[in-house]
C-alpha cells in the first residue's frame, strides 16, 4: 500500500460517517479504491441527495462538485481534490452566451423549454432552471427531452450535440424538425423564423474524449477481427459511430451490458479507457472486453491519489481544531443557486 493509500485509509477510519468520498467511473483505480460511492452522473446526483455525512468529497470534474453543492444542506461541505478539473463539454456553452442565446430564441414567438446536459456550469443550470427546463444525464436524455417537448413548442437543447442528435435519432424525430443553432454573434445569427419551424434546437458543442477520439472505422476494423463481436458506445459520440454500433448508452448501461453478457463474450467498449480497462481486469478470463480506442480524460486523470491524500489531511486537521479547512469548498452563487437547483430537482423527479 502506498503512504498515499495509508492515509487516505486513516483518515476515513478516523471520520467515519462524517465523511462520504464519491468517484466517477472515469476516475482512476488509485481514487476509485477509496471511494464510498460510484457511479454515472445521474447515480451520483441521487445517491448526493441523500447523504448526511458532514464532509463530501467528489472525485470528478468541476461541474459534477457544483451539482453536489447544489443538492446538499447548508453545513454540508463538497470539497474536490483538484478544483481545476474542468470539463471541455461544459466550457463550450459559457452562461452569459447561454442567456443571450435563450433570449434570441424566446423572441420567436414560441415556447422553449431548456434542457441541459448535466456536464454544464451552474451558471447554465441556473438559466436552465429560471426558464422552467431541466437537466438530463446520458442515462435519462430520453426521458427528459420528451418532458421537455411536453411543456412547450420547443425544446433548446445543450451543450452536446451528439447526444442530443442520438436521442433524437432514437425517439424517431424527423430531421425537418431539428436545427443545430449557429450561436456566432452572441446568438444573432439565429433567424426567429427557422426557429419557428423546428422541435429541437441544439447547441453545437461536444464532447472532446469521446466525439473526436471514436471512429466508424474503428468498429469495421473490430468486426473483421471479431465477426462475433459486439460494439458499445457512449451516446456522446456522433451520431455516425452510434449508428455503426450495436448498442449506445450511458456508463451505467455500459456497466450492465458487460456484467449480463454471456461467459466467452467479445465486447468492444467505445468510452473513457478508465473505465474500460476496469472491466477488462473484471472479467479477465471470463469475457474478452476490448477498448474501441485509448480515449483518455485529462480533466478526470487531475484527481490523483496524492491529492486525495492532501486534501483529507487538511479536512481532518480542520475537524479536529475546529478551524476552516485551507482547501476551498465548492459553493454556488446564492443568486444562481435556488434555479440551478430547480433544474436538477426536476430531473430527479422525472426520473424517479
Amino acid at each position: 500500500m502506498s503512504n498515499a493509500a495509508q492515509r487516505i485509509e486513516e483518515i476515513r477510519g478516523a471520520l467515519g460517517s462524517d465523511l462520504v468520498i464519491l468517484g466517477h467511473h472515469y476516475q482512476h483505480d488509485s481514487v476509485i479504491q477509496h471511494c464510498d460511492l460510484t457511479g454515472d452522473s445521474l447515480e451520483l446526483a441521487r445517491k448526493v441527495a441523500n447523504l448526511s455525512a458532514r464532509y463530501i468529497v467528489f472525485c470528478g470534474v468541476f461541474f459534477m462538485g457544483e451539482a453536489a453543492a447544489l443538492l446538499v444542506e447548508p453545513e454540508q461541505k463538497v470539497f474536490m481534490p483538484d478544483r481545476t478539473a474542468s470539463c471541455t463539454m461544459s466550457e463550450m456553452a459559457p452562461g452569459p452566451l447561454v442567456g443571450n442565446v435563450m433570449d434570441w430564441l424566446k423572441s420567436s414567438g414560441k415556447t422553449i423549454v431548456p434542457l441541459t446536459y448535466v456536464n454544464s456550469s451552474a451558471a447554465v443550470k441556473g438559466i436552465v432552471g429560471a426558464n422552467g427546463g431541466a437537466t438530463c444525464t446520458s442515462a435519462n436524455a430520453e426521458i427528459m427531452l420528451q418532458w421537455c417537448m411536453g411543456r412547450g413548442d420547443a425544446v433548446f437543447f445543450l451543450p452536446d450535440k451528439n447526444l442530443a442528435l442520438n436521442t433524437a435519432n432514437t425517439l424517431a424525430l424527423p430531421d425537418s424538425l431539428r436545427m443545430v443553432l449557429d450561436i456566432r454573434r452572441g446568438g444573432s445569427n439565429i433567424q426567429p423564423d427557422v426557429v419557428r419551424e423546428k422541435q429541437l434546437l441544439i447547441w453545437p458543442g461536444c464532447c472532446s474524449i469521446h466525439a473526436a477520439r471514436f471512429k466508424v472505422r474503428q468498429i469495421e476494423e473490430a468486426r473483421v477481427k471479431h465477426p462475433d463481436c459486439t460494439v458499445i458506445v457512449h451516446p456522446e459520440c456522433t451520431p455516425e459511430v452510434v449508428q455503426a454500433s450495436d448498442v449506445s448508452g450511458s456508463t451505467s448501461t455500459i456497466i450492465r451490458y458487460c456484467e449480463d453478457a454471456p461467459a466467452g463474450a467479445t465486447i468492444y467498449i467505445g468510452t473513457e479507457i478508465n473505465l474500460v480497462e476496469r472491466l477488462v481486469q473484471r472479467y479477465a478470463g471470463e469475457k474478452n472486453i476490448v477498448p474501441l480506442a485509448h480515449s483518455a480524460c485529462q480533466n478526470m486523470a487531475k484527481n490523483t491519489e496524492d491529492k486525495l491524500a492532501d486534501l483529507l489531511d487538511d479536512i481532518a486537521k480542520s475537524h479536529e481544531k475546529g478551524t476552516p479547512t485551507k482547501a476551498e469548498p465548492v459553493t454556488v452563487d446564492p443568486g444562481t443557486a435556488a434555479n440551478a437547483r430547480s433544474s436538477l430537482e426536476r430531473m430527479l423527479e422525472a426520473c424517479a
